[in-house]
């Protein structure tokens, strides 16, 4: 197992255990059931910050009642990293102060991009797209999130993201530029156990291989989901669906080879009631219990 690196900030301390991404249907019906057993490990919540800034009315107050109560990791869905327009630092002006309102000390975002244009014009494409894995595009998402990190005054983390075609013009395998990026931005790492799953049938390499060579003094949290099968050889990242086996022996290895870190349950799309998604998150408890070397934790 690898050791942990004292270098890793004190920001992966705020959240711990088995998360769960806040979606609006979810709320009532954790309000409704808080400090009940049935939701014991739901330790953390995770939102996307363009979802809640600048909430007003019913909305603020729902916020304010999860601050109070569990630990919020921040997962941005619109930067737009790999994007050829500047970043919006509107925007991240707006995050900023979003974070220091509601005291939440993680940031995360797509190692992907998703808008389309240039000359400060741009639109959102409502999707997330693979970056061509090539040295140039290595060092300028690198310097993009060492934008990121200077404008928000701390370091964020970055996902390893799915992806479905191969850009023709790339000279380098994901695991590269992942570590690539990740050592000249010097950023975390958000690590996304379906999509290394995902990627791993659509491009018919060895998923394990690839776990095992990821900077795993980097992670500060993971995210597990269940996915669509198109094809035996096409994996769609839905996130509406349960965790498969190898998904799940996936997060086991995971726990083996660097410890226990706070892993969330992702479920964007068939969202179950909460007493159906209770048993993943339990799941989840269960394989962290059965690892005891936990140096990702408060």
């Amino acid at each position: 197992m690898q050791s942990p690196s004292p270098a890793v900030p004190n920001i992966i301390n705020k959240i711990q255990g088995v998360g769960i991404g806040l979606k609006r249907e979810l709320i009532p019906q954790i309000q409704a059931v808080y400090g009940q057993e049935q939701i014991a490990n739901i330790n953390f919540v995770e939102i996307a910050p363009e979802n809640w800034i600048n909430a007003g009315g019913k909305t603020a107050k729902q916020l304010d009642w999860f601050v109070e109560r569990y630990s919020i990791a921040c997962h941005g869905l619109c930067l737009s990293l790999g994007g050829l327009a500047p970043l919006n630092e509107v925007f991240l002006q707006q995050v900023k102060k979003f974070l220091s309102q509601y005291n939440i000390s993680l940031y995360t975002e797509h190692l992907s991009y998703s808008t389309d244009g240039y000359n400060g014009q741009q639109g959102y494409l409502y999707d997330l797209l693979p970056i061509p894995f090539t040295e140039e595009a290595v060092h300028y998402v690198a310097k993009r999130i060492r934008q990121t990190q200077d404008i928000l005054g701390q370091r964020i983390a970055i996902e390893n993201t799915s992806y479905y075609v191969n850009a023709p013009v790339s000279t380098m395998d994901e695991l590269t530029f992942l570590k690539a990026v990740l050592t000249e931005a010097d950023c975390l790492l958000h690590l996304d156990i379906n999509n290394i799953y995902v990627n791993s049938v659509n491009f018919g390499f060895d998923a394990l291989e690839f776990l095992r060579g990821i900077p795993g003094e980097r992670i500060v949290y993971s995210h597990i989901a269940g996915h669509y099968q198109e094809a035996p050889d096409l994996l769609v990242d839905t996130h509406g669906a349960d965790v498969i086996d190898p998904v799940w022996s996936l997060l086991h290895s995971a726990y083996e080879i660097f410890g226990v870190f706070p892993t969330l349950l992702e479920r964007d799309t068939n969202i179950p009631p909460l007493n159906e998604l209770v048993k993943e998150i339990d799941k989840i408890a269960g394989i962290q219990r059965q690892y005891k070397t936990v140096y990702f934790t408060a």
